[in-house]
């Protein structure tokens, strides 16, 4: 069984890996065995991430790449098999959020967010997938949301980039399958992240912030997801052990999705 969830010998692409849910998952993906290569949108960005790893005694690769960029995509992918080996895993993590309502938020805006979190899994899939076909299998797994089913106030950019990532999954899951190659996504719920550390803070009278009280009460877990809590999930979704599991998204949100809440 162990052998199962082995990577070694794996080269893991993680986009936007340097901090947060990416370097989560990259870390549980170490250790487990793969070879970790990331990017990040600029060189001290990927420097503080390689720092990171280096701490934590991982030898990370790190690019500096715009993953929106489809000619530096490209270039990245290249200079990976070559200089580190051909990308077994990729998870494409890197995203942004713009907290907007909808009436003020510009199509400039929109577009942005789109790009991000669809366009560009959507470019750096299509550039390691030849590869993928010619090693004779291959694993993606997206980064997707639980706003890739609800819709919530101010994120409708994010949401619908997070459904078209979803229905993207389930795409290249039909239409590379035959290659040995499966992609499926991970759906985390509210995580405890830097980002998300205002939204937990106490309140001056020592109460839990409102959103805080929120999604405790909506989570049947009853608290915050922690970025660990991706890392089983990726390593089986990298693994051998997911090879007949294509095109499905698992939400690791606690429970969110399936529980309707307490009576008032």
């Amino acid at each position: 069984m162990s052998q199962l969830f082995s990577l070694e010998g794996k080269v893991a692409l993680v986009t936007g890996a340097s901090y947060g849910i990416g370097f989560a998952i990259a870390s549980a993906l170490h250790e487990a065995g793969a070879t970790i290569v990331f990017n990040d949108i600029n060189d001290e960005k990927v420097q503080l991430g390689i720092k990171a790893y280096e701490e934590k005694g991982i030898k990370a690769h790190g690019y500096v790449c715009d993953v929106t960029n489809e000619a530096q995509v490209q270039e990245m992918v290249a200079k990976i098999e070559e200089e580190v080996g051909v990308v077994d895993i990729l998870v494409n993590n890197a995203g942004i959020i713009k907290r907007i309502p909808m009436v003020e938020m510009t199509a400039e805006q929109f577009r942005q967010v789109v790009d991000v979190d669809l366009n560009a899994p959507f470019i750096v899939s299509k550039a390691v997938i030849p590869s993928m076909i010619k090693k004779g299998h291959g694993k993606i797994i997206n980064i997707c949301s639980m706003m890739s089913e609800l819709g919530r106030e101010t994120v409708s950019a994010y949401a619908a980039a997070k459904g078209g990532l979803k229905m993207l999954t389930k795409n290249i899951a039909s239409e590379y399958g035959e290659y040995n190659i499966q992609c499926n996504g991970i759906g985390p719920g509210y995580i405890a992240t830097p980002q998300t550390a205002p939204l937990r803070e106490k309140q001056p009278d020592g109460s839990m912030h409102p959103f805080d009280s929120f999604i405790r009460a909506k989570t049947p877990a009853g608290r915050w997801g922690e970025a660990e809590d991706l890392g089983g999930p990726a390593v089986f979704l990298a693994s051998d052990a997911s090879n007949f599991v294509n095109g499905h998204i698992l939400y690791v949100d606690g429970g969110i999705l399936a529980y309707i809440g307490k009576q008032p």
